[in-house]
């Protein structure tokens, strides 16, 4: 089925289930522990024994030598893949860095042995008792001092320059200007879940339960890597405890548990200690950025531009944090561009809206400088600079853009009237107290989606694919489109996800996953819808389905009387889209507390009122603003990897001493849909809202600080120490 313009499906007039606040229908068996998550798949095979991956202890160079005698004395022990035994493994389109080099040593705590024992803790001393001999060479590991080294990026997932007008010229003549530079800092993925894969052989084909966002992709890497057949390899994973892009990939876990299930010959399961997740895995890369804006008196842009500096292990691929300034403000004369160097550290990859989410750290707070050198509010600043169409592609309609009614909105919510312009104006005891705002951009891409509807002869249907769950509410989105599709209600509807035997969905990740997956189920609903009216001998424009039965043409037949059918089918999205700017947009407020004496900064509440498209479950969309939001303060006041510039590694490793907010940092959040349903997205007119979450709470943060204090922090995390000697005289 092939989606080539704008919506109209009568389904959609008048919704029973989608668009309801409902309750996950698998939040049972994750509040009763029952979800069966990779690591505690214990009844899916047999006789799995214990895995435990060693990582290199140099950031670059190459294995010497390797003893491993006593470790495969070592009590337990069944196997061992080392890496000065065993060939590397080949490589994929979707890893930067190899999961298994042999002796070349890429970055640190690059997987170099896998040892395999009855039990865990046997692996573990097993392991420990190797020992290693390397040839280090020397790396490079300082973005700062590489940058200006840096060429446009290649193979991103944006355009690397992009120039309309010209902006030199335009912004020398501006009537005001701002040119600043931001930084922000590496961040690491701190899921509850680390990455955990149960392999098993059966002859030639291997079955991996797994911790995957992308089933499909997943399925293709591992062919890749190990040289094997794609039809000879099945992926599993229904249940994942949290993703955020960094299990968009096969990682370390999956490629050392097939190798060691191999070596082992009995199943191997695995799972990365979490200093792994921080250097073995992937982050997100730091970034410095440079934001120039000119305006008229009135302050109109006139000229922006917006360049992004960041680093990766191949020179490719960095966080191109100008993604969003060429959909964000007017401005005849703009330009952006990425640069990326070549960094020896881990891997940067996808986290939380790549791109976007740092991006707006710069470019919103740069918005807000400039409204006060212009002594606007900065609410109707960006109300002034609002564009009728793309502003880098002027020829690109809008579908739907309500921005303007976010701040609005939000403004009134929050109530930004009584925000005092003047910094450091506002006490509350011992605490500065200071508002600030954001607006917020994410893109709203779909791709192609199938899935399975099946009735199940009584009544109910079983819906399968290949879409997973990452904690973002799948399931219940899947059954509640079933359920609407169908006539049926939420508990005659079951759902399967995350096997590679099903139809192969979008998978999740890329604020992507709800819209396409939920698409690809109402396409399997209308083949079913077919099927049916040929069974019956009606008219398939004229059948509808109410209260469990099929009516058309006279006929009014309950589902259970059709006895067991099914459909398959898939969505796919045609060019039309390419003459419009499809985005889900916010408006973010904070409001915090910094203490006068020590510097300390506190989040009092937190508002994001959003613009996705038809929100398919309040409830869950809900969930995942505020996780978003959550993750956002954790950018702005406290996480960073500290890069050990010597030796080339993450030395916080841990979830000690890489912090993220805990509950008493997060004391109120409140999230408003303005529910705007865009037909020019989806059947079901709906967008992604996970990543939007994301887009600019942090600037909103920022913003507020200064509010508060007078100070204006512009390399993150915003920490007390690059406050307190600037603090307000007590």
């Amino acid at each position: 089925m092939e989606f080539n313009g704008p919506s109209q499906d009568a389904i959609l007039t008048d919704p029973k289930v989608i668009g309801k606040s409902t309750r996950r229908i698998d939040g049972p068996l994750k509040t009763t522990g029952t979800a069966p998550y990779a690591y505690e798949r214990h009844d899916v095979v047999p006789n799995q024994a214990y895995g435990y991956v060693l990582g290199a202890g140099i950031a670059k160079g190459r294995i010497t030598a390797m003893n491993l005698e006593d470790a495969r004395k070592a009590p337990g022990v069944i196997a061992i893949v080392a890496a000065t035994e065993h060939e590397p493994v080949g490589s994929s389109d979707f890893n930067h860095a190899p999961l298994f080099g042999g002796r070349k040593i890429a970055h640190y705590h690059q997987a170099i042995a896998c040892v395999v024992a009855e039990t865990f803790e046997e692996a573990r001393a097993a392991a420990a008792m190797i020992r290693t001999s390397y040839e280090p060479e020397d790396g490079t590991y300082d973005l700062a001092k590489v940058a200006p080294s840096a060429e446009l990026e290649k193979g991103g997932w944006g355009d690397a320059r992009s120039d309309r007008g010209d902006f030199e010229a335009t912004f020398g003549a501006a009537a005001e200007k701002l040119d600043q530079h931001y930084t922000t800092p590496d961040e690491s993925h701190a899921m509850m879940e680390p990455m955990a894969t149960i392999a098993a052989w059966d002859g030639d084909r291997l079955t991996v339960w797994t911790s995957n966002q992308m089933i499909n992709w997943g399925k293709e890497s591992l062919a890749s890597i190990l040289s094997i057949p794609e039809d000879k390899i099945r992926v599993d994973s229904p249940y994942i405890g949290g993703g955020f892009g960094g299990k968009l990939f096969v990682r370390a876990d999956a490629v050392m548990a097939a190798l060691a299930a191999k070596a082992a010959k009995r199943p191997v399961k695995v799972m990365l200690q979490r200093p792994l997740i921080f250097n073995n895995t992937t982050h997100r890369p730091a970034t410095i950025q440079r934001v120039r804006i000119g305006t008229d008196k009135q302050g109109r842009i006139q000229a922006i531009a917006h360049e992004c500096w960041s680093g990766n292990i191949t020179g490719q691929d960095g966080e191109n944090a100008t993604a969003q300034t060429n959909h964000m403000y007017a401005g005849d004369d703009r330009m952006t561009a990425s640069y990326v160097t070549q960094l020896d550290l881990p891997e940067g990859n996808a986290m939380r809206a790549p791109g976007e989410a740092p991006g707006h750290m710069g470019l919103e707070v740069a918005i807000d400088e400039m409204a006060e050198k212009l002594g606007m509010d900065p609410i109707e600043f960006r109300i002034l600079n609002e564009p009728k169409t793309m502003p880098a592609h002027p020829d690109r309609k809008f579908s739907e853009r309500h921005l303007v009614r976010c701040l609005r909105e939000g403004g009134e919510r929050f109530g930004w009237s009584k925000r005092q312009a003047k910094p450091a104006s506002v006490s509350d005891g011992r605490w500065l107290v200071g508002m600030g705002v954001s607006a917020g951009f994410r893109g709203a891409p779909t791709t192609k989606s199938a899935a399975r509807v099946a009735l199940d002869g009584n009544g109910g249907a079983k819906v399968t694919t290949d879409m997973t769950d990452i904690g973002t509410g799948s399931y219940t989105i899947i059954a509640q489109t079933a359920a609407e599709c169908l006539g049926l209600p939420l508990e005659k509807v079951s759902v399967v996800l995350g096997d590679s035997a099903f139809p192969v969905s979008s998978g999740s990740g890329g604020q992507w996953g709800a819209a396409s997956s939920t698409a690809g189920v109402y396409a399997a609903c209308i083949e079913l819808h077919r099927s049916i009216a040929q069974k019956l001998g009606i008219d398939p424009q004229t059948i509808r389905f109410e209260d469990g039965r099929v009516i058309g043409a006279g006929k009014t037949v309950p589902l259970s009387d059709l006895g067991q059918l099914a459909a398959t089918g898939e969505i796919d999205f045609g060019d039309y889209k390419k003459g419009y700017d499809i985005g889900t947009y916010a408006g973010h407020f904070c409001e915090v507390g910094v203490d006068r004496y020590t510097g300390e900064i506190r989040i009092r509440r937190m508002l994001a009122v959003c613009d996705a498209g038809r929100i398919l479950n309040p409830l869950s969309a809900r969930s995942q603003v505020i996780g978003a939001m959550t993750m956002a303060a954790g950018a702005t006041l406290m996480e960073e990897l500290a890069v050990d510039k010597r030796f080339g590694y993450f030395v916080n490793h841990d979830l000690a001493s890489y912090e993220v907010p805990v509950h008493a940092d997060i004391p109120h959040q409140e999230v408003v849909f303005l529910d705007t349903p865009d037909p020019y997205s989806t059947p079901l007119q709906a967008k992604g809202v996970g990543e939007l979450g994301i887009c600019g709470p942090t600037a909103a943060i920022a913003n507020a600080v200064y509010n508060a204090t007078g100070i204006r922090v512009r390399e993150y995390p915003i920490t007390l120490d690059k406050m307190i000697d600037q603090l307000p005289q007590v």
